[in-house]
């Protein structure tokens, strides 16, 4: 496979747990942890983009290669545009997106990932979902859903549950949490998973591109691109990864793994 690159965005703010990115985990900062989890990838070379200088300093003491960017960022994606700024990417550079907040992202689903785009050339964005079974994750707004195309492009990224199965959820509220049956056999139903590669030559326009009102209403970045005609390859994987840290919860969860598999 052609080489590719991984940039870890590492935005100082955070509304639901503070000071995230330097949260310890096992002796590391999670940001380190995320970016030594992508160097286990095939990658060339893993950057962290951040806005803080403590971040950068911090990632850069544990032998890491910080770039500091803005901190007026609408988006991840247009702080990865300005990366590639920076770089001097050309056009043809496979870039991966990992959250700085994964720090026990599996090397191998970046390595699936850049090769789903090298393998798809009509898509500017490849990006992966695994099948939805649960009914309180089908109509929770806080998990993403996608649904595709025959050839697995993306139509449609939402916060609200679809496809909507108009017999079968007939009489159900679309509440989260409200409607407890059971999603019906065969459903395509798919929970979005956050993990991107892009072609250095769409996000060099990303940012020139207008916000729409799908991607403001539904604060779903990647509706930009859909909304502008590009095309987003959904790669199906057969289960879920394992997720990230978005609370305080998911911290202490990440640390007992690491505490255990000393």
């Amino acid at each position: 496979m052609a080489g590719f690159i991984v940039i870890v965005p590492a935005r100082a703010a955070s509304t639901r747990l503070p000071g995230k990115m330097l949260a310890d985990i096992g002796g590391l900062p999670m940001v380190v942890r995320t970016a030594r989890q992508a160097a286990r990838s095939d990658a060339t070379r893993v950057y962290i983009a951040t806005d803080d200088p403590q971040i950068a300093q911090v990632a850069q003491a544990h032998g890491c290669s910080p770039l500091l960017t803005r901190a007026d960022h609408p988006s991840g994606t247009d702080r990865l545009a300005e990366v590639v700024a920076q770089l001097d990417l050309p056009d043809d550079q496979v870039i991966v997106n990992v959250q700085g907040d994964e720090p026990m992202i599996e090397p191998e689903i970046i390595n699936l990932a850049a090769r789903d785009l090298l393998e798809n050339s009509a898509a500017v964005i490849s990006t992966c979902a695994y099948p939805l079974a649960n009914p309180q994750d089908f109509f929770n707004p806080n998990i993403v859903k996608v649904v595709c195309s025959s050839d697995q492009y993306a139509l449609y990224f939402s916060r609200a549950p679809i496809p909507w199965a108009r017999n079968h959820f007939e009489g159900h509220s679309a509440e989260p949490g409200k409607s407890q049956s059971a999603l019906p056999t065969g459903f395509p139903a798919l929970h979005h998973i956050g993990l991107y590669a892009y072609r250095s030559e769409f996000l060099k326009i990303f940012p020139s591109l207008t916000q729409g009102p799908l991607e403001s209403f539904e604060s779903l970045e990647q509706l930009r691109a859909l909304e502008h005609g590009f095309r987003i390859h959904v790669l199906v994987t057969a289960s879920a990864p394992i997720p990230g840290v978005d609370t305080q919860e998911d911290l202490e969860r990440v640390r007992l793994f690491y505490r255990n598999s000393v």
